[in-house]
């Protein structure tokens, strides 16, 4: 089987970013995507919320983000990523072209935005067909647009909208929002903001550019226009979650959860971008879990690098474990160095603290500070101390 050190999975905006990262950090790293390199911001006409870059388009960036990563030797295989497995504490990652062992992992795939399905909708995105206000709002200045959903997206984006545009209807199949109470008497009080009950859009319609949209109203089959150069949907969001479903811990609706550094609940599988349950999807934050998530892979895999040669791998081998954010236990760490190396024994110092992984998968973080015999990887014998003295019996 194949082996590496960093597999990402993805190459939009954050897959992009890790994979630069990691190759700075002296990784090994093999990029996975199934379809064109750049993500979702391939479907953006105009980007011009990318700093340092007053106006680009989603494919031209996502060739800029392709070519940064391939200055620095980053392999981009296109295979279509069907899961990750467990095997025996080893992560492998499989495609339909074969399996990846990986030290690490970074996810990375993103999310879709659900469609509609209606007639026009498909050919006119980029074209007046938006999922996103805060990249697209400001193109619609002194315009009349469409927003269509009921829910707190829906409605919280549609009161954003009015910053640029002179009006601003949002159509839903029924006949009150579903949205938060503060949203709705927020979007009601506004009056660019003209709700269109119980409707529901049959087609999208524009030469070109979207010029109408065709409603029909649910309770009196009536058809009528809608004249609006744009149209934002906001009928849901969903994580392309296939790969990790069932694996990592996640929202209901399938958004990864991670913390600050990008780890999720396994040990080793780091999550970016718009996959991961975050507040706001945009292009720079993408890029910038991308880079934590590369960091955090990059120290993960040499801290375990190191423990494995240290714990794991000896035949037999004796360390003495604690935990840094107790005081009293920093103490008796200090002296346990400091007393074997007066007594020329070697003796390997582990912070529980910032190696919270190791302990929870050796199961002594609860009888910390110790010292911990291992042999062949596995515990033999747990000895805990709590004063000086205990330190120098367990060293005599």
């Amino acid at each position: 089987m194949e082996k590496r050190e960093l597999v990402i999975i993805g190459a939009g905006p954050a897959g992009m970013a890790a994979a630069i990262y990691g190759r700075r950090a002296g990784l090994d790293v093999l990029l996975l995507e199934r379809g064109a390199t750049g993500g979702q911001i391939n479907t953006t006409e105009e980007i011009e919320n990318w700093p340092g870059v007053q106006h680009t388009t989603g494919p031209e960036l996502g060739n800029m983000f392709r070519d940064h990563a391939l200055k620095f030797n980053t392999e981009i295989r296109p295979v279509d990523v069907k899961k990750i497995e467990l095997r025996g504490g080893a992560k492998v990652v499989v495609t339909d072209k074969g399996e990846i062992e990986a030290d690490a992992i970074v996810v990375a795939t993103g999310a879709y935005f659900r469609r509609l399905g209606c007639p026009g909708e498909a050919e006119h995105i980029g074209q007046g067909v938006s999922y996103c206000a805060v990249c697209d709002g400001a193109f619609f200045e002194d315009e009349e647009v469409a927003v269509v959903g009921g829910g707190n997206t829906a409605v919280e984006e549609g009161d954003y909208l009015t910053k640029f545009a002179s009006k601003v209807y949002i159509v839903h199949r029924r006949d009150e929002f579903r949205a938060d109470r503060a949203a709705i008497e927020r979007a009601l009080a506004n009056p660019k903001i003209v709700p269109v009950w119980n409707s529901v859009v049959e087609k999208i319609e524009g030469d070109g550019a979207v010029e109408k949209i065709v409603l029909k109203n649910v309770k009196t089959n009536e058809i009528s226009d809608l004249p609006v150069a744009g149209v934002f949907m906001f009928v849901g969001q969903a994580p392309y979650d296939e790969c990790v479903k069932g694996l990592v811990k996640a929202t209901k609706e399938g958004w990864i959860l991670t913390n600050e550094d990008m780890e999720t609940s396994v040990e080793g599988i780091f999550a970016a971008g718009d996959v991961r349950s975050k507040h706001l999807r945009q292009v720079v934050t993408a890029a910038s879990d991308g880079a934590v998530a590369a960091m955090g892979a990059s120290a993960y895999i040499n801290e375990q690098l190191h423990l494995r040669s240290v714990l794991l791998e000896p035949e037999s081998v004796t360390a003495f474990f604690y935990t840094s954010i107790d005081a009293n236990q920093a103490h008796l760490s200090n002296e346990a160095e400091k007393l074997a190396k007066a007594r020329g024994k070697k003796l390997p110092i582990i912070d529980g603290y910032k190696n919270s992984r190791m302990i929870e998968k050796l199961d002594v973080s609860s009888r910390l500070p110790a010292f911990v015999e291992l042999r062949s990887g596995a515990v033999a014998k747990v000895t805990p101390v709590a004063s000086e003295a205990d330190v120098a019996k367990v060293l005599a």
